[in-house]
C-alpha cells in the first residue's frame, strides 16, 4: 500500500513516499481505507524530534482520519465493513498517512453524515482534546446552561481552540473569551461563539484587564510561552483551573498563592495505557457526530492542500510551522 513517512528526523524534506505491506487487523482493530487526513502540530513536532532510524520500518505520521471500514478483527462489535468512520488514532501505532490504517474500534466514531470525508477529517483530534479538557480535566458541568463562570481559550483560532470555543458555547454555561491578535483570527473566534476577545500579543493578564476582566475561572492553555507563568497566574481567579497541552517548563510557584489547579491534557493517554474507559473516545465522537449532523457544531476545515502526496504533506507541515494557521488543513486521498 502507499504511505508517506520518514526514515530520519529533520525538516519537511525528510517526508517521502513509501510502499508498505498491507496491515492485518488485530482482534479489536478496524482496517480503514483512508479517504482524508488532517495535519496537527504534533505531526510536526514528532517529525522534528523523533528519529526512527533504529526501527525496521520508516515512521508514518498522522492521527486524524476519515474513511471507510475495509476489514474488522475477530472481536469487533461496534463497526462493520462499509461503515464510514472518523478518529484520531494512537501515538504508539503507525499513523494515518497511508492508504489503509489499523485503529482500535474503541477510539473510533461514526463519521457525520452531513460532512464530506475532508470536512470530517478536520475534527477528531481537536474535538477529543477540547472535550477532555472541558469535561475530564476541568470537570465543567456538561449541559448546564445557567451562568457558570468564565473560560479563556488561549490561541482560539487554532484547531483545538476552535473546538473548545464551540463546545463550551454549546454545552456549558461558561462565558467564553478567546485570545487572538489578527483581524482574521478575531473574526474567526467570534464566528465560532467567543463572546469576548483578548489580544494575546500582550501578557494575557494585561489583555484581559484591557477588555474589562480582572480574572477568569478557567484557562484552556492550547499553547504557552516560556516565562508566561506569572501572567497566566495573574489571569486566573483564586481557586481557578488551568489545563495545559504543551510541556510547561516554567516554575509553577506563581500559581500557589491562589490555590490554582493545574492539569494536563493528552488525548492519547487512554489508548497509550489501554485504560478501562478507553471507549469514552468512541462515545464522545459518536455524540460529536450527532451534534454536527444536528447543526450544533461546525467543521474547522479551512484549507485543503490537495491529494496525499509527499509534496503536499510537506506544504501542510510548513503551513503549521508558520504558527499562523487558522482552523485545520486537510489532504484528500492518494494519487
Amino acid at each position: 500500500m502507499k504511505a508517506i513517512g520518514y526514515k530520519a528526523k529533520g525538516g519537511v524534506e525528510v517526508l517521502t513516499e513509501l510502499e508498505l505491506p498491507m496491515p492485518e487487523p488485530g482482534p479489536r482493530d478496524l482496517r480503514v481505507a483512508v479517504k482524508a487526513v488532517s495535519v496537527n502540530p504534533v505531526d510536526v513536532k514528532r517529525r522534528r524530534w523523533e528519529d526512527p532510524s533504529e526501527s525496521p520500518l520508516p515512521r508514518v505520521l498522522g492521527y486524524d482520519a476519515a474513511g471507510v471500514v475495509d476489514a474488522v478483527g475477530s472481536e469487533v462489535t461496534l463497526f462493520r465493513p462499509g461503515d464510514e468512520v472518523f478518529y484520531a488514532g494512537a501515538m504508539d501505532r503507525p499513523g494515518t498517512n497511508s492508504e489503509f490504517h489499523l485503529v482500535d474500534e474503541r477510539i473510533v466514531g461514526p463519521k457525520p453524515t452531513s460532512l464530506s470525508f475532508a470536512e470530517a477529517a478536520a475534527l477528531p483530534l481537536t474535538s477529543i482534546t477540547a472535550w477532555e479538557m472541558l469535561f475530564d480535566r476541568m470537570k465543567v458541568p456538561r449541559g448546564l446552561r445557567t451562568p457558570g463562570g468564565t473560560l479563556l481559550v488561549l490561541n482560539g483560532a487554532g484547531g483545538v481552540g476552535s473546538m473548545l470555543i464551540q463546545l463550551a458555547n454549546r454545552l456549558t454555561g461558561l462565558t467564553v473569551i478567546a485570545s487572538a491578535s489578527r483581524p482574521e483570527t478575531v473574526e474567526w473566534v467570534k464566528k465560532l461563539g467567543a463572546k469576548h476577545v483578548a489580544d494575546h500579543s500582550k501578557p494575557i493578564d494585561e489583555a484581559l484587564r484591557a477588555i474589562g476582566f480582572d480574572g477568569v475561572d478557567y484557562i484552556g492553555a492550547i499553547t504557552s510561552m516560556p516565562g508566561s507563568a506569572p501572567s497566566l497566574a495573574g489571569a486566573l481567579n483564586p481557586q481557578g483551573h488551568i489545563t495545559l497541552i504543551d510541556n510547561f517548563d516554567d516554575s509553577i510557584a506563581p500559581f500557589k498563592p491562589k490555590s490554582i489547579t493545574i492539569s494536563w491534557e493528552m488525548m492519547f493517554t487512554r489508548s497509550l495505557f489501554q485504560t478501562a474507559d478507553m471507549d469514552a473516545q468512541h462515545r464522545l465522537l459518536k455524540e460529536m457526530s450527532a451534534m454536527v449532523d444536528a447543526g450544533q457544531l461546525q467543521t474547522t476545515l479551512t484549507h485543503v492542500e490537495g491529494p496525499l502526496t509527499a509534496a503536499n504533506l510537506r506544504r501542510a507541515h510548513e503551513r503549521i510551522e508558520t504558527g499562523k494557521a487558522i482552523g485545520k488543513t486537510v489532504l484528500e486521498g492518494f494519487q
